[in-house]
């Protein structure tokens, strides 16, 4: 059996795996999640929250992919030396692993699925308004924040719009309706906008 076959038959004991050909090697995915990387040599762990630091800590390198005028190095770690010297070791990296490549895709799905009419205060209309303004997703709202948002509607739909439009935009941001702001929270956006 082949290195890089000893590794694959070892992942199945994770779960049902996926492979498709990645930076010159083998990406691993489980319920289409990637969380690990396959050469011929060596097996790569995708790391992420405390696991990049542990990884570090236990002395694993991270994957580099040699491009003909560019190295891209990734979040994957080598553990080969790891798996040669401690299973249980292995064991508990991988499942960690597969856990955070898991919940990035949930969150990744999610972000993707909700619609800036879904946040608190806002409506179809609203959506219309802020996607006019060229705030075209979820993920570009809460980047750009409340009163980045207002200023924008403001410059597209004219200067008397409703300062309650900004409470509504910062109640979505922060995942409260509007009349939960306090006038500190207030009168700090009304600066902002000024």
């Amino acid at each position: 059996m082949s290195f890089k076959e000893e590794f694959f038959t070892y992942l199945s004991e994770f779960g049902e795996y996926e492979k498709r050909s990645m930076f010159g090697g083998m990406g691993v995915f489980i319920d289409g999640a990637m969380y690990a990387i396959i050469t011929n040599k060596s097996l790569f762990l995708r790391g992420g929250e405390v696991l990049d630091e542990r990884l570090c800590q236990l002395g694993c390198a991270k994957f580099k992919h040699i491009k003909r005028s560019t190295t891209a190095i990734v979040n994957y770690y080598d553990i080969t030396p790891l798996f040669s010297e401690s299973r249980n070791l292995s064991n508990e990296l991988i499942e960690h692993s597969i856990q955070i490549a898991r919940q990035d895709k949930v969150e990744k799905a999610a972000d993707k699925n909700k619609r800036i009419r879904d946040l608190p205060n806002m409506r179809l209309t609203l959506e219309r308004m802020v996607k006019k303004a060229g705030v075209k997703d979820v993920t570009s709202f809460m980047e750009l924040g409340a009163s980045e948002v207002f200023c924008k509607v403001r410059q597209v739909h004219g200067q008397d719009l409703d300062i309650k439009l900004l409470w509504m935009f910062a109640g979505a941001v922060q995942g409260c309706h509007w009349t939960l702001l306090n006038d500190d929270q207030k009168s700090g956006l009304l600066s902002a906008v000024s």
